[in-house]
């Protein structure tokens, strides 16, 4: 059988119906499922200039196309529409348990479009599709949400929540979607579509089996991969890690970073086991990027010690098809909650200049259950201390709260005005740029986002490719989608040999060129992240190396197809071009979506593991678009491009009855 069901279901909250759509086997073959699917459904059906919190906007779920097949860390769902937050295309990823639901109810996405006139919430099985009313819902935080529904709709079968709390019901700009008790599709604001929408949640419990053309294959595949998961590498102790991170700013010379290191990491600890090294290294950012390392030393940083977050865990939790395991339930003020993440520690700790743990687990649980981004909630919270700190700010707009840095109880309060669209809070409701606008006197110049959205825990001054990718992302401020040491751990050259392949040791100074061989990286980086976006690759999987996990070889063997390494990357550049398209039709400066200056270096650290670095981003982006097939001063994909990737037209649509059949109008066969 097919990994792809090639249905999709279409619910429009206006009218209160539910439609299911045929998909062509040819936009699989072009688009993969994922993300892929998404913009290839979105670019046609969210009109231009559509207001993201108004009807036409269309909210997206989608399934990976590996998902279910009997591939690892494939569990990956997305969230896809145009972004309230940055008026761009917007998009979200989540683990959990929702990508494999989605299949086993008969499709490989849920498009919403339309508004309801009171709160609902759909229900989908393996009979098909519902609207139920959420009305009394309605207010609940995702916790409350989830664990209501799912008694609600007790059957054989747990069902898998995605929801919003107070802040998508709100209509924060920075509001997300939660799974599995606190799992967020964080990103984009798109938790402000669900409410704008009155779509409370979604709940999933089908029981339709998921396969793949060549089991045998896939099982064979799978076992090898686990073997390179499964191998342990003895750790030292926590308060090594600073150590670690020490030990690699001191280095002469940059190394080629090998993926399989950090899985060990990543199963003790989780993402918080390189806070503390990423402190010191110079990757974290400190006191709103104008800090460092000098500022949070290492008796400051000493509170975000892993092993310290790690004896509050009860249990490790893994996934859907994940052998790593990364997540993890902590005790709690006499409950449980989700083990903070790097990001969430770094933003409510060393950006912010302070050192309580305690508040760091109440706050990623206050943001968890109001389901809003933790990484804009924080930088946001970093510009308003900057803000108070130079008088933009006063006790007049904050009701007598002072604002200071390392002052963790300030932070907590402004958390929960934010969350109630209270006082201050009201305005950083929507994010630093919002509130920027808002107050003026030049405090736009330290909110620290691109196009809107705050980037995250992650220096460009350390690794240049985090400025790139952030400025160049249609989805802009995203880490995710690329950086330098991300291109070492995936070994792409390994399977494309016209990549280059980084030196083993190379000097410092190398990575702050802008040359060819560093576009060539770049684009790289951003078509595989799409690629494994299409597939419902987890990361963390991929930076064990495409020679370990074999993504290119579980495509073929779970469709049936016969595609090169080259022609699966081909696959990504389209995704990833079509998104561009997306915001081309927008009408947005392309230029007008990089990163504050500050975090590129510009003015340069004067002390510090970055100091005296400096980013050329303005070049790095030139020399991006040019190698993508963009043209190189307005990032506007060429004609050229979108002939070359047969996305020009981009699909002919044909309804019958409650069918709609979508085929795609290619120019290229895709090495198919």
């Amino acid at each position: 059988m097919k990994p792809y069901r090639g249905r999709i279901l279409w619910v429009d909250l206006t009218t209160g119906t539910c439609t299911n759509e045929e998909i062509a086997e040819s936009v699989y073959h072009a688009y993969l499922g994922g993300l892929g699917l998404a913009v290839s459904i979105l670019y046609n059906r969210i009109p231009a200039g559509a207001d993201p919190l108004g009807p036409d906007n269309v909210l997206a779920f989608v399934s990976g196309l590996l998902t279910g097949s009997g591939s690892l860390f494939t569990g990956r769902w997305m969230a896809a529409a145009k972004s309230p937050l940055t008026g761009t295309w917007g998009d979200a990823n989540c683990g959990g348990t929702l990508s494999p639901t989605i299949k086993q109810c008969g499709y490989d996405g849920i498009f919403v479009t339309g508004v309801s006139d009171h709160p609902v919430y759909l229900y989908v099985d393996s009979h098909g599709p519902e609207l139920r009313d959420a009305t009394g819902l309605w207010g609940m935080d995702t916790i409350e949400t989830e664990e209501t529904l799912k008694k609600l709709v007790a059957g054989n079968r747990e069902p898998s929540v995605a929801c919003i709390g107070p802040a998508g019901e709100r209509l924060s700009l920075i509001a997300g979607i939660s799974n599995d008790g606190g799992r967020m599709a964080a990103r984009s604001g798109l938790g402000a579509i669900m409410g704008s929408k009155m779509l409370k949640a979604v709940v999933l419990s089908g029981s339709r089996p998921m396969g793949s053309e060549n089991p045998e294959e896939m099982l064979r595949l799978s076992r090898v991969c686990a073997r390179h998961v499964t191998q342990d590498i003895p750790l030292p102790p926590g308060r090594a890690m600073p150590l670690l991170g020490a030990l690699l700013r001191h280095l002469p010379a940059t190394m080629r970073m090998d993926g399989g290191l950090s899985i060990p990491m990543f199963r003790k600890w989780g993402t918080c086991g390189m806070d503390q090294a990423s402190v010191e290294w110079g990757d974290t950012p400190v006191r709103n990027w104008s800090g460092s390392e000098k500022d949070y030393h290492r008796r400051l940083s000493n509170a975000i010690d892993p092993d310290r977050i790690l004896a509050r865990e009860q249990r490790k939790y893994h996934c859907y098809s994940c052998p790593l395991g990364c997540g993890g339930i902590c005790a709690w003020q006499g409950s449980e909650t989700h083990k903070p993440e790097y990001e969430t520690i770094a933003a409510f700790n060393a950006l912010l200049m302070c050192t309580d743990l305690d508040a760091v687990f109440a706050i990623n649980d206050r943001l968890n259950r109001a389901g809003m981004d933790t990484i804009s909630a924080g930088g946001t919270i970093a510009w308003a201390l900057e803000a108070w700190e130079k008088g933009v700010i006063t006790s007049a707009d904050t009701d007598g709260l002072e604002l200071h840095w390392g002052d963790s109880a300030a932070a907590l309060r402004l958390v929960d005005l934010m969350i109630a669209r209270e006082g201050i809070g009201e305005l950083l409701a929507d994010g630093s740029l919002q509130a920027a606008r808002h107050f003026g006197h030049g405090s736009e110049s330290f909110a620290i986002q691109a196009g809107g959205q705050e980037i995250a825990m992650h220096d460009p001054r350390l690794d240049p490719g985090y400025a790139l990718h952030a400025s160049v992302e249609p989805t802009p401020g995203r880490h995710t989608t690329g950086c330098q040491v991300y291109y070492d751990m995936y070994r792409l050259w390994t399977r494309v040999p016209s990549l280059p392949k980084p030196r083993l040791l190379s000097a410092k100074r190398s990575k702050y060129r802008a040359d060819a061989a560093q576009a060539a990286i770049a684009v790289a980086n951003s078509c595989f992240t799409q690629l494994y976006n299409g597939a419902g690759l987890c990361m963390f999987g991929a930076m064990l190396g495409v020679d370990r996990i074999p993504v290119f070889e579980w495509l073929n063997a779970a469709t049936g197809w016969h595609m090169t390494p080259a022609e699966y990357m081909t696959v990504g550049r389209r995704i990833q071009t079509v998104r561009q398209l997306f915001n081309v039709r927008e009408g947005i400066d392309l230029r007008s979506l990089a990163i504050n200056p500050r975090a590129a270096g510009h003015p340069p650290l004067l002390r510090g593991a970055n100091r005296g670095r400096s980013v050329q981003l303005t070049a790095l982006m030139r020399d991006y678009w040019e190698h993508i097939g963009w043209d190189p001063e307005t990032g506007v994909p060429s004609p050229s491009t979108i002939a070359e990737l047969g996305i020009a037209p981009l699909t002919d649509t044909t309804r019958t009855d409650d069918t709609v059949c979508v085929e795609a109008t290619l120019e290229t066969d895709h090495g198919l």
